[in-house]
């Protein structure tokens, strides 16, 4: 079967075209014959030392597709049925998944929709509801809000009743984000949105503030922060991986800073927040409150041009790969 592999160059990041044996499933896996998968900057970034791999692995991270072969001991799935799952090694004509990190596909989504939830939708469960605590009416501001996970925390916020504010570089991206039902929307690069976004507040502050810019933007996520607020440090697309942290605001408003990365989470950890994402995000798919934003569709062999699209900052929401 045809799949693409990545490595790790300099700063960033190469596929290469390999074709490779059909996996097998093993007890409690499924092989899905992949009709599409998303891109994810984890997945793609070569700049971070836990996604490094300075020797080709295959690529890809979720998928959607269709159920073909079921190992020992699996249960809740039969061969037919349409999946989208998290995994390694997506890129391909197929893929062997853990079904404890596999989901059936509701009906309304089409394959591509369905590509690009498992990752993003997760990520944004894990930042908002699993460890961010958010609840209906407090605020959430999301810094880089026309990522893939930056779509899926708006919408899960509004799913929840909670108010957004969004920061994006893009004014044409905060308009279509506000169609989405983003609150507020902040036209600003790096750090300088704190005073918009309290101002926004009416003074208050915001309860979570989650990054998905990186170190630049760290400072100002700190200054939005009510008493008792949450930090949530998820991507780092400007490459800073370090900033200087107010020890005094933490110490002063008893704020809680976390970070989210899957790259050694456990199997247990990840069919963990799988449970979360089937209970309290999945209904929202499956009755039409939340709709995936997909950005771009390429054909699989342009999985190349699809990454180089990615890296050039031009997409709100999600990019995706279509396998005939």
């Amino acid at each position: 079967m045809k799949s693409f592999w990545i490595k790790s160059v300099g700063d960033g990041t190469v596929l290469e075209s390999r074709d490779v044996p059909v996996p097998t499933p093993g007890p409690g896996q499924l092989l899905v014959r992949v009709h599409a998968a998303s891109l994810n900057r984890g997945d793609l970034l070569g700049r971070i030392k836990r996604h490094r791999s300075d020797t080709a692995r295959p690529a890809g991270v979720d998928a959607s597709g269709e159920v073909t072969a079921i190992g020992d001991g699996v249960t809740g799935f039969k061969v037919g049925d349409r999946v989208m799952v998290r995994g390694k090694g997506t890129f391909a004509e197929y893929t062997v998944a853990e079904t404890v990190l596999s989901t059936v596909i509701p009906d309304r989504l089409s394959w591509e929709q369905a590509a690009a939830v498992p990752i993003a939708y997760v990520t944004a469960y894990e930042a908002l509801l699993q460890f961010g605590r958010l609840q209906a009416g407090e605020w959430l501001l999301i810094a880089g809000a026309s990522s893939g996970v930056g779509v899926a925390s708006l919408q899960i916020a509004k799913g929840i009743g909670a108010k957004s504010i969004g920061v994006s570089g893009s004014a044409a991206k905060l308009a279509k984000l506000k169609a989405l039902g983003l609150d507020v929307g902040i036209q600003g690069r790096g750090g300088d949105f704190s005073t918009a976004a309290i101002e926004a507040t009416g003074g208050k502050g915001v309860d979570l503030a989650v990054n998905l810019v990186g170190g630049t933007a760290f400072k100002a996520c700190q200054e939005v922060l009510r008493e008792h607020g949450r930090l949530a440090i998820v991507g780092y697309v400007d490459g800073v991986m370090k900033a200087e942290i107010d020890l005094e605001e933490v110490h002063g408003k008893r704020l809680h800073i976390f970070g989210l990365s899957n790259a050694a989470l456990t199997l247990a950890g990840r069919a963990e927040a799988q449970r979360g994402f089937v209970k309290d995000v999945l209904p929202m798919l499956a009755d039409g409150r939340i709709v995936p934003l997909v950005d771009r569709v390429f054909p699989f062999d342009e999985l190349p041009a699809a990454k180089a699209y990615v890296e050039s900052d031009a997409l709100l929401g999600k990019v995706v790969v279509r396998l005939n």
